[in-house]
């Protein structure tokens, strides 16, 4: 029952990632920060822990060299909303808990990861808050259907993400960890530069 740590990732083709961010700081800069951090995150993630480290892409044809990115396994995202692809793993993944992350939060640490998985020991759920309403972790034990957040339909990239995704889990143990910032905008963009 070894845990697993997903890191969601899309290829990185400029004008396909960030693309919020693009339209505040420009494609290019856009492009490279988040270059930077799909390179960055699994090295800092990868054999930190008792988890193995999933990278799951997008598009699901691509080459996962494309990515860049160093993993103990790669699988294709899938189709659906962001809740059917964040709750896939539990179909294809060895028996235990997951923990699903993105690429786009410059300061999650291996303590974070070990935080969410101990967590898991005593709770169905665990979400790293957002500054924004969103989440930048979710962590389930390996029963969906029983624990399923995204049951019933979530606002994506909306104040309310976490909050529709609480209202899911009504009658379960859900844990919580620090809130970190998500680099979606301009603004978040430039908070985490003078932050460094």
């Amino acid at each position: 029952m070894k845990p697993h740590l997903v890191i969601f990732a899309k290829e990185p083709r400029m004008g396909r990632v960030k693309t919020r961010l693009a339209r505040d700081i420009g494609k290019v800069p856009a492009w490279r920060f988040y270059r930077a951090m799909l390179a960055d995150l699994p090295k800092r993630l990868r054999g930190k822990g008792p988890w193995r480290t999933v990278i799951s892409h997008s598009p699901d044809r691509m080459k996962p060299s494309l990515l860049r990115a160093c993993a103990d396994g790669y699988v294709a995202q899938g189709g659906g909303d962001l809740g059917q692809r964040m709750l896939r793993p539990a179909c294809y993944l060895p028996t235990g808990p997951f923990v699903v992350i993105g690429t786009d939060i410059p300061d999650i640490q291996p303590h974070h990861i070990r935080q969410a998985f101990k967590l898991l020991g005593s709770h169905d759920a665990v979400f790293g808050p957002a500054e924004d309403g969103g989440f930048w972790l979710v962590g389930l034990k390996r029963h969906p259907i029983l624990s399923n957040p995204y049951r019933r339909p979530v606002r994506w990239s909306h104040p309310e993400t976490l909050a529709d995704c609480l209202a899911n889990l009504k009658g379960k143990k859900v844990a919580f960890l620090e809130t970190l910032t998500d680099v979606d905008d301009g603004r978040s963009f430039r908070r985490w530069r003078e932050n460094r």
